[in-house]
């Protein structure tokens, strides 16, 4: 009868009763579950992780769940009687005495239909595998005597997900491990750091030895706690391609609009969907392998949500996240492990193999799985390893790996070698890919002409392919991964799995002349495998599964013109998927092979030169960069002279340089070179001679001559439009172009609505993430600022620099240039403080970057002064703006515009602090240089107009003063309208200073 055994109350109702729930912790999903249930039904209850092996035995363990108090529900599974070593007898014994010691106080259910000690029917279990949340929460109910009638019911607690419901996305986590055994201190410890820390910072990493069990914690992990999140998402993270490919694939998984642009593009809607916590707010990202803090850092979610990261590096505790160390196995775990995994040794036996393995885990692993199978017993194979480790015949050691390790794998490999070859060969292929993930696609894809001839035979036959993979799985060399998808939609067996100290055992110790014939074998596969087309952003992730391998395939090091071929694509995928860090280092590992090589003037060493200097100016190496590009361009205009379209290519690429390093005359005078010359030879509407038109307004702007890169711009923009549309990419590059001329013109109004309407168009073909559509924003952030939408700018300006940091990073070029922006913007309308602080950093980057001489760094140095004038450190603030005048003196000249906005400044810096005679000189100069230049009705002129009547009305001159004050107000009145901040300004005599603006 349901309810018989509740209590209650004198009305009738039924009074909260006590349960411990006892639980082994891999069906944690299960315990926490019923507790909530129960919870909503008014009971409260206490959870107990099932751990015989803390106490003396198994009746003492079981006799102290009921001495808690409470009824006890106990979850039965496989995992329960397989916590310890105890035989089937001994958990009989002890159910049948607790049971009849404490009658009515035990209760079970089941998630296993595996045979259990035939005691376990004492207490009269209920089925729960397999049923749905209703039923479930029905049965449970009924076992334990409570009332059926409100199930379902919530309180408006938000519970745990019912345990046979996934998680709304579930990314690729590996398969749970069945022999997953003991870690539940750590598992604890990772939980609790996770839950313990503050909002938005709950990232963990999981260090320890490779082997040792990281991976194996963190998936346990996300299986026990997946009832707890919505998405659950898992990202190998050994190479920084992969990662990235990895994290731009949840933007479809969370419904996020991909559009048509790159990685960068959807990471960066992701890293903001998981901030945010829409469309989920409880996810949890587990960064898989780690080892180079670099690669990850900037790709860090944010949020709600828990991120784990698996480390072997230390290096992990500066960057913000919490350590939690796995060590190697405790003792009893590593018995119980090996008895698990072999069961046919004994406790002792058991107990022998994992002293002599140091309780290490992999290598357990790999010995117990042998073991199972072979006819060897325990104490031949230990003494096998001891000979061994005394005579030094194991495989070649390394100081990462604990010494029995490399013994143990040699056993291993030997066993494997005499009795199972076909495993060997494939292993041995498998080495020349990368450690982690080797898609079996491209294993599957090898030219039959390339293929070892004693692998011929495994790689055309299915059955023999599959008989040696399943031997490798089977000891644990190897594990497989599966993908997300149907098999009716192309999914299934996806990659093979090699862990790093197996894989570079086994390559440590191949003879010279098999490891070369595997790696040009395995080299033909992937260059076989290049989509051919990396502008192509839809392909991007078939190369991204193609970088790892590059180096262990021997690529970089390849005579072979299609594997050079390859590269250059590979080089160039990664170039334009943002990825400048990795681009850089293959390049300039590749750099000093091919010069050796091929030789200085090879034609494949300068195609390499683009990249590899293109990769060192958008990470800031500019001199390098400058170095490289000039050797290749004085060495075509030398072999070919300077109308030869590579030599064009070369000499814009340095020219490219040269306006990153601030000699803008010599850019000019090559940018305008190679655009006659391309006009002349292809045409005025080919492409390449628009991208030189472009480039030519790009230097012209530079060197202040705004009017003329404008005209240039908008003869650009309307080309493109004819000849590549409206919504080409470079065709919305040259509207970005055209609305900063204005807006540097001083055509506020005319600059912000193109540049709105430019936005819009931007966001919907490259999407709101894509870097060029960022750097459309940044300039809409201006052009607001400057139109006197403060509160608009303010979030613009914000919003781009914490997404640039972000994906970037701190010390990125573009990273500094709207930080410097943003800063100007703080001191005038937000926190002093924060403006300060970023205003140094900006210098320190740009001084660190570029040199103290270079107008970047000299001008963002006014940009300080002002903000130490703001907060009262006048003389400071004078010595700094003095400073950016002279050495804007010095690098630009006397009428460059950069060079008048810091006279500029220095006019009211002199003011301020009393050399008034002197502001009065300078501001005079600085009006007459600016009409000239910029004309009268251009705002800084009108500025500076302002600033000479401040200057007269200090020494008196009243009347000359009102005439220039009324002249600037009215013209300011004209131009910007009556109610905008700076006729505002003008008319309450507020002296007016100039922003220094870095330009992309």
């Amino acid at each position: 009868m349901t309810g018989t055994g509740t209590r209650h109350d004198r009305d009738g109702a039924p009074q909260p009763q006590r349960f411990v729930i006892s639980f082994a912790g891999f069906n944690r999903p299960w315990a926490v579950w019923i507790a909530h249930r129960l919870e909503e039904h008014g009971h409260r209850v206490a959870l107990q992780r099932w751990d015989p092996q803390s106490s003396p035995g198994l009746t003492d363990a079981l006799g102290d769940l009921a001495r808690a108090g409470g009824k006890v529900l106990v979850v039965l599974s496989e995992r329960y009687f397989s916590a310890g070593t105890h035989t089937d007898e001994e958990w009989n014994v002890a159910l049948r005495t607790v049971t009849a010691s404490h009658p009515d106080r035990f209760a079970a259910v089941s998630l296993t239909d595996s045979p259990l000690p035939s005691a376990v029917a004492a207490l009269e279990k209920t089925d729960l595998w397999g049923l749905d949340s209703y039923e479930a929460e029905y049965r449970v109910l009924r076992r334990l005597e409570l009332p059926t009638d409100r199930i379902g019911t919530e309180s408006g607690r938000r519970g745990p997900r019912f345990p046979n419901d996934p998680p709304e996305i579930w990314g690729r986590v590996p398969r749970r491990n069945p022999r997953f055994t003991g870690r539940n201190d750590v598992i604890g410890r990772l939980r609790a750091a996770l839950t313990d820390a503050p909002p938005g910072a709950s990232t963990v990493t999981l260090l320890g030895l490779s082997g040792v069990g990281k991976t194996q914690v963190a998936t346990e992990y996300a299986y026990r706690f997946a009832s707890e999140y919505d998405v659950v998402w898992w990202i190998p993270a050994e190479d920084r391609p992969t990662l990235r490919e990895r994290l731009a694939d949840l933007a479809p998984a969370l419904g996020l609009p991909l559009g048509a642009g790159s990685y960068g593009e959807q990471i960066r809607a992701v890293l903001e969907a998981l901030r945010r916590g829409t469309p989920y707010h409880r996810w949890l990202m587990v960064f898989d392998g780690c080892d180079h803090p670099d690669d990850l850092t900037d790709l860090l979610p944010s949020g709600a949500g828990d991120v784990i990261i698996t480390s072997r590096n230390r290096e992990w505790a500066a960057r913000h996240t919490s350590l939690v160390e796995v060590p190697l196995y405790a003792r009893p775990e590593s018995v119980t492990f090996i008895r698990r995994r072999a069961g046919r040794l004994t406790g002792d036996e058991a107990d022998q193999l994992a002293e002599a393995l140091e309780d290490y885990p992999l290598a357990l692993d790999q010995t117990a799985g042998w073991l199972a199978d072979s006819p060897i017993g325990v104490g031949e194979y230990l003494t096998l390893l001891q000979h061994r480790l005394d005579s030094h015949e194991a495989v070649t050691l390394s100081d990462d790996y604990p010494l029995p390790f490399p013994t143990a794998l040699a056993i291993l490999l030997n066993n494997v070698r005499e009795n199972f070859p076909d495993a060997l060969a494939l292993l041995r292929l498998f080495v020349f890919f990368a450690p982690g993930r080797v898609p079996l696609r491209l294993l599957r894809e090898f030219p039959a002409d390339d293929v070892p001839e004693h692998l011929a035979g495994i790689v055309n036959d299915q059955i023999r392919w599959n008989a040696a993979l399943n031997k490798l799985v089977q000891f644990s060399v190897v594990r497989l991964e599966y993908s997300d998808l149907s098999v009716e939609e192309g999914g299934g067996l996806e990659t093979v799995q090699l862990h790093r100290m197996v894989h570079n055992i086994v390559r440590e110790n191949l003879a010279e002349e098999e490891a070369e014939q595997l790696s040009r074998s395995v080299r033909q596969v992937l260059a076989a495998a290049d989509p051919g087309r990396p502008t192509d952003s839809r392909l991007w992730p078939r190369y991204a599964e193609l970088i790892p391998h590059l180096e262990p395939a021997g690529v970089l090091t390849s005579s072979n013109p299609r594997i050079q071929n390859f590269l250059l694509h590979c080089l160039r995928y990664l170039t334009l998927a943002g990825e400048y860090r990795t681009c850089l280092r293959l390049a300039e590992r590749t750099d000093g092979i091919w010069r050796a090589l091929l030789g200085d003037d090879h034609d494949q060493v300068r195609e390499l030169s683009y990249h590899y200097g293109g990769a060192l100016r958008m990470l800031g190496h500019f001199r390098r960069a400058e170095v490289l590009a000039r050797a290749v361009a004085d060495r075509l205009v030398a072999e070919r002279g300077d109308r030869d379209l590579e030599t064009l290519r070369a000499t814009s690429t340095y020219a490219g340089v040269l306006l990153s390093t601030a000699k803008f005359e010599e850019a000019r005078h090559l940018l305008e070179h190679a655009f006659e010359t391309y006009r002349e030879l292809l045409g005025e509407d080919d492409s390449t001679t628009l991208n030189a038109q472009n480039n030519v307004a790009v230097a012209l702007r530079l060197l202040g001559r705004y009017q003329e890169a404008y005209d240039i711009d908008l003869d650009t923009l309307r080309r493109r439009e004819r000849v590549l549309r409206v919504r080409h990419i470079a065709t919305l590059s040259s509207g970005v172009g055209c609305a900063m001329g204005l807006r540097l013109m001083g055509r506020y109004r005319e600059a912000l609505a193109r540049q709105e309407q430019g936005l819009k168009l931007h966001i919907q073909v490259l999407g709101a993430n894509h870097p060029q559509t960022l750097r459309a924003e940044h300039n809409l952030g201006q052009c607001l600022r400057r139109s006197g939408d403060i509160p608009g700018a303010g979030a613009r300006l914000r919003s781009v620099l914490e997404r640039s940091t972000r994906v970037f990073g701190a010390e990125f070029p573009w990273t500094l240039m709207v930080a410097s922006d943003y800063a100007t913007y703080l001191r005038e309308y937000g926190d002093i403080e924060e403006a300060r602080r970023i205003s140094e950093d900006v210098v320190r980057g740009y001084q660190s970057q570029l040199g103290l001489a270079h107008p970047y760094s000299i001008g963002t140095v006014g940009n300080l002064g002002l903000v130490l004038r703001a907060q009262g450190e006048r003389a400071e603030a004078l010595s700094l703006a003095e400073q950016a005048l002279v050495g804007m003196r010095g690098a630009l000249g006397d009428r460059h515009p950069w060079t008048l906005g810091c006279a500029l400044n220095a006019t009211g810096h002199r003011n301020i602090t009393g050399r008034l005679d002197d502001a009065l000189d300078l501001s005079r100069e600085t009006l007459r240089d600016a009409e000239r230049v910029l004309g009268p009705d251009h705002p800084m002129t009108l500025s500076a107009r302002i600033a000479l009547a401040a200057d007269l009305r200090a020494v008196r001159e009243d009347i000359e003063a009102s005439k220039h004050e009324d002249a600037g107000i009215k013209a300011l009145t004209r131009t910007l309208g009556p109610q905008h901040v700076h006729t505002v300004s003008a008319r309450r005599q507020t002296r007016p200073y100039w922003d220094f603006e870095p330009q992309p």
